[in-house]
């Protein structure tokens, strides 16, 4: 019994760690990209331009999405790290040798047909587009497209070096995409108009995605000195690995379809309703990736690699559920109710320049209000997907996304087009009804995968005392703040920012550590291990 407790206490604080790495990578990459959409929004604000190339940045998304980091993750990771942990390391560079021929050749193809079909896409993505506006966005998704493979390599990559333990480069590597982007902003905007300046822009992408995948390759051909490039199909473990994969790309597909479900309708609304939406997007998945995408991903592995009979598998899976779980709401209840309580504070520190206005702060807090009734929802799926994976049971999370996503799209299309009538607002305010309808369904997806893994790994969930502390938590700290921020008339919105946000996360750390929710092992794991100590 004690040995399994110290086992338990380890793996907690070993994922701790492992989350800490993942997370500071993402929280570098995010800043950049946080950095990068604010100089977007500089210049391109909430124009036709703006909405193009949001639109156009979405399709070739599609892909990196399909084939990239989350299926090459359920996919891959479980077999290859395996391999690692049996011992079986010639096995496992042929096994990632494969993987790697088989997605470039399949990518390579799909780009093909992206560019050659673009105009069919565009019609059935973005129907509200016509005139310059859908010429604009054709264009940039053509050159978008290539870019868009070289992240799938690029994901490939992460999947080498997660399963090795290497987290920090792979997720900090976005970087330098973001940097690229950024200087092409800089260097052309001041002298250039929005559409053309959306074309460098793309290309901008283009080569900062190449840039992306170079970075990581000379360490993984050092941490995989195995790797052995062939279109070996009749491999048994290459076999399991697309066996896994095409559950898993279905279901990233479905959830495909629900982005561009969004969008279609968004393209439906008046000027600066997609672009709105692009917008709180960014925001709403810097804490999916920081804390939700970061746990999960350091777990993964970390799950896969169990070993023993099915009791104990089980048991070990349990506590690293739980586990994750409680390191997730800890930092997840408190971004939401800052999404929902000081939204416009972050929405203007980011965006709030040139020509985004203060009115269009408060569109995409209203936007991003809606996305965090789902928040916690959405990150502990997460979670709970990366379980399924490492039981090699891709099948379940499948189905339960075309759930979600089947309520999503008619939640959204009842909220998006006919709530602002019911209302009395203006059409283009009905995008928050999408990112509402979003978490709505978010929720029943996550409470089908927590039941149905009750049947494979025992109970498993949070506390509803624990909840509801972190949120009484939560609420007291943001409503503080927002009474601080009523106080704080005329400073710049970074500045109002930097005093109201800091002043927030203290009081909540506090008034946690008072109620005796804080897992001071987990926070102490956390900072030591993003302070270098």
């Amino acid at each position: 019994m004690n040995e399994s407790r110290h086992s338990a206490w380890k793996g907690s604080a070993s994922g701790a760690g492992s989350a800490a790495q993942v997370g500071l990578g993402i929280f570098l990459s995010r800043i950049a990209g946080l950095i990068r959409d604010r100089v977007f929004a500089h210049f391109l604000g909430s124009s036709d331009a703006a909405d193009a190339f949001k639109a156009a940045f979405r399709i070739p998304n599609m892909l990196q999405n399909l084939f990239g980091e989350g299926v090459l993750s359920a996919s891959f990771i479980p077999v290859y790290a395996r391999q690692l942990a049996e011992g079986r390391e010639e096995e496992a560079g042929r096994t990632a040798g494969a993987i790697a021929a088989i997605l470039g050749l399949v990518v390579s193809l799909f780009v093909l047909l992206g560019v050659v079909f673009t105009p069919i896409l565009i019609t059935v993505i973005a129907p509200g587009f016509i005139g310059a506006k859908r010429d604009l966005t054709i264009d940039l998704v053509r050159i978008l497209f290539p870019g868009a493979g070289l992240l799938v390599l690029s994901a490939w990559c992460l999947g080498i070096l997660n399963s090795h333990r290497r987290f920090f480069l792979s997720y900090s590597a976005p970087i330098f995409w973001n940097l690229v982007m950024i200087a092409s902003q800089l260097g052309f905007g001041p002298r250039m108009g929005q559409e053309p300046l959306t074309v460098v822009y793309a290309w901008a992408s283009v080569l900062g995605s190449a840039l992306q995948f170079l970075l990581q390759l000379p360490t993984v051909l050092r941490v995989s000195r195995s790797l052995r490039l062939s279109l070996d199909f009749h491999s048994p473990p290459v076999k399991a690995v697309l066996h896994n994969f095409i559950p898993v790309f279905f279901g990233r597909g479905v959830t495909q379809i629900s982005a561009f479900i969004d969008e279609m309708i968004a393209s439906l609304l008046p000027t600066g309703a997609l672009a709105g939406l692009g917008y709180a997007q960014t925001l709403y998945l810097l804490p999916v990736s920081l804390f939700g995408m970061s746990v999960s991903a350091a777990e993964l592995p970390a799950m896969s690699s169990a070993t023993g009979d099915p009791k104990e598998i089980a048991g070990y899976l349990a506590d690293r559920l739980n586990g994750g779980l409680r390191r997730i709401a800890y930092f997840i209840i408190p971004s939401s109710a800052a999404f929902l309580i000081l939204g416009d504070v972050i929405v203007a520190a980011i965006y709030q320049t040139g020509h985004f206005v203060h009115h269009d702060v408060v569109f995409v807090w209203t936007i991003l209000a809606g996305y965090a009734f789902g928040l916690l929802a959405a990150t502990q799926s997460r979670l709970y997907s990366s379980a399924y994976y490492a039981l090699r049971d891709a099948r379940t999370p499948f189905r339960l996304a075309v759930v979600r996503v089947s309520v999503s799209a008619a939640l959204g299309l009842l909220l998006a087009l006919a709530a602002p009538r019911w209302l009395g607002l203006a059409p283009r305010w009905g995008v928050a009804g999408l990112t509402l309808a979003a978490g709505i369904a978010s929720w029943l997806e996550f409470w089908l995968l927590r039941r149905k893994m009750k049947i494979k790994v025992g109970s498993t969930g949070l506390q509803p005392t624990y909840v509801l502390k972190l949120l009484g938590c939560a609420l007291a700290a943001a409503l503080i703040a927002f009474l601080v921020k009523q106080t704080a008339v005329g400073l710049h919105p970074i500045w109002t920012a930097a005093l109201v946000l800091s002043l927030y996360g203290g009081l909540y750390i506090l008034l946690t550590g008072v109620a005796g929710v804080m897992d001071r092992r987990i926070i102490n794991r956390l900072f030591s291990r993003l302070t270098g100590r």
